[in-house]
């Protein structure tokens, strides 16, 4: 019950969402408008919503994933109303203005933040707070996309990470249910609506992998470039992060002024490269600015998502190479509609990394079934491009900037041991301001291999009795060399293989636990006699 009125309320807040985004943004860009819109009115939403960002509503900058999977994970499943409902103000106004952002990520952040509202109103313990997180976040994306199938796979395979969740009931009924009330509200439309596509030649399939592979590449530099310039803004003065937003607007708004398509998501453009009336040209050139603008306003803190602009950018990557191809071969090719069409998924499993999800999203979209081979080559191409030029995920990577943990696929698989139930309190913490030959005293009588090391309350490494030794007799003023940015340390959810091989790898016999949200917070510690007493050694 609690799953069907989750996806009944996440549906109808989604609904809202589309309806006062689209109808804001036809005000500030009329039919008729005046050229200079294009470049003032993205900096001045920018400007608005960054200011909002920053005075109310921190949590609600960028795409929102990031941020559910962070609550999911590496805190209690809590997203407050409060930021629910400055997601909703600040997207709609970052949207409606053409920052070169999209829906869908916002969406998802919206409904695990209904989710979550709920359940902790209901008093339900942390652990089923969390299990209701990918329930709202199905539910959001089946409304945002209209793709039921797809927002469950999504919820499964990128927020939780297990398609074989013990929660798929809960997940399908929620996203049924939000996809049955979008349909009510705004009835029965599929997204892009595209011509009868068919594998003209055999041959093609060699042109779809080579599509596959140049997605790859376009993906990977995607990810880089946000990724680069991302940590370009969190370096700046946090006195700046109000206005941020409006310098990658600045960008956008000059972008907008020569070409107005790279302004906003862009779907209307999808849809004209979907039936062939895009000109090459224009789609070359809009791959590269999209890539750049949708960096650029992602990086600098605004709030929007990245799915969007991902089939925006495989659409038109895909139509280039669709019209290079049937330029050169004509009679075995289709045309550039198809590669465009299978160009969306390319670039969403490259970008995204969800090649499962990307083929039946696509599906659901366009509704058209004949052109799913080629779109299953490319996006498989596309995705081990991505894997082996860019290992960490974009989500993962972007909450590794802000010092968030997430864990890997593999990490989040349920094996019985894992750090948590092998760790202790250490019996002894060194301070850093002490001097060597203090620390030798106070250690003395203690048979420990290596002892934390705090900054006051903040956990900066570890300390061997060797090096304080060392330390000592150099007249170092230091305990030793000890790095707070990058020393060996595990996570409570790690299982106890991964215990055994950073020991292995590291040559030491205690590692730290620390949080997945704060590396410099201590919550334990493992030794090498820990682990072989929970294997019964």
């Amino acid at each position: 019950m609690l799953s069907l009125l989750i996806g009944a309320v996440v549906g109808l807040t989604i609904v809202a969402f589309i309806v006062v985004t689209e109808r804001l943004g036809l005000r500030l860009y009329p039919v008729d408008g005046a050229h200079w819109r294009g470049l003032v009115t993205p900096i001045v939403g920018a400007l608005i919503a960054g200011y909002l960002l920053y005075r109310y509503f921190p949590e609600a900058r960028g795409s929102g994933i990031p941020q559910t999977k962070a609550a999911l994970f590496a805190g209690r499943g809590e997203i407050s109303l409060r930021t629910v409902f400055g997601r909703f103000t600040c997207a709609s106004t970052t949207l409606a203005s053409g920052i070169s952002l999209g829906r869908e990520g916002p969406s998802v952040h919206l409904g695990a933040g209904i989710a979550s509202v709920f359940a902790r109103r209901l008093g339900f313990s942390e652990e089923r707070v969390k299990s209701l997180i990918p329930v709202g976040a199905a539910a959001a994306l089946a409304a945002a996309f209209n793709t039921p199938i797809a927002a469950v796979l999504f919820s499964l395979e990128e927020v939780l990470g297990d398609l074989h969740a013990p929660l798929l009931g809960s997940v399908v009924l929620s996203s049924a249910t939000s996809w049955i009330v979008l349909h009510l509200m705004l009835g029965d439309e599929p997204l892009f609506h595209v011509p009868a596509y068919q594998l003209v030649n055999p041959l093609e399939l060699g042109i779809y992998a080579i599509l596959g592979l140049v997605g790859g590449i376009v993906s990977v530099c995607f990810v880089k470039l946000v990724l680069w310039i991302r940590a370009r803004f969190l370096a700046l003065p946090s006195r700046t992060v109000w206005i941020q937003p409006a310098m990658g607007a600045l960008l956008i708004g000059v972008m907008g002024w020569f070409v107005p398509s790279v302004l906003g998501v862009g779907y209307t453009h999808v849809g004209e490269a979907l039936n062939g009336r895009l000109a090459v040209e224009l789609m070359a050139m809009l791959v590269v600015l999209k890539v750049i603008a949708t960096a650029a306003a992602y990086s600098s803190g605004n709030s929007g998502g990245i799915f969007g602009p991902s089939l925006f950018i495989g659409a038109m990557l895909g139509g280039v190479v669709g019209d290079v191809a049937h330029f050169a071969l004509p009679a075995y090719t289709a045309t550039s509609g198809a590669y465009a069409l299978v160009g969306m998924g390319t670039a969403f499993a490259g970008i995204i990394r969800v090649p499962f999800t990307s083929v039946i999203m696509i599906f659901e979209m366009t509704r058209d079934y004949t052109i799913i081979v080629p779109l299953m080559i490319s996006n498989l191409v596309s995705f081990y491009v991505s894997y082996k030029l860019q290992r960490t995920p974009i989500y993962e990577a972007l909450a590794n900037q802000v010092g968030i943990h997430l864990p890997s696929s593999h990490s989040r698989r349920d094996p019985q041991f894992r750090v948590r139930g092998a760790m202790h309190p250490p019996e002894l913490c060194l301070q850093s301001s002490m001097l060597p030959n203090d620390a030798l005293d106070v250690i003395e009588h203690d048979q420990s291999h290596s002892w934390p090391v705090l900054d006051g309350n903040r956990f900066v490494g570890m300390v061997s009795r060797n090096e304080l030794q060392d330390a000592a007799s150099k007249g170092s003023t230091n305990l030793g060399p000890i790095d707070p940015r990058d020393f060996p340390h595990l996570h409570p959810d790690h299982t106890l293989d991964v215990v055994l091989h950073r020991m292995g790898a590291t040559g030491v016999r205690v590692l730290p636990v620390v949080s997945r949200s704060d590396v410099q917070r201590l919550e334990g510690i493992v030794t090498i006699e820990d682990v072989m007493k929970v294997y019964g050694l």
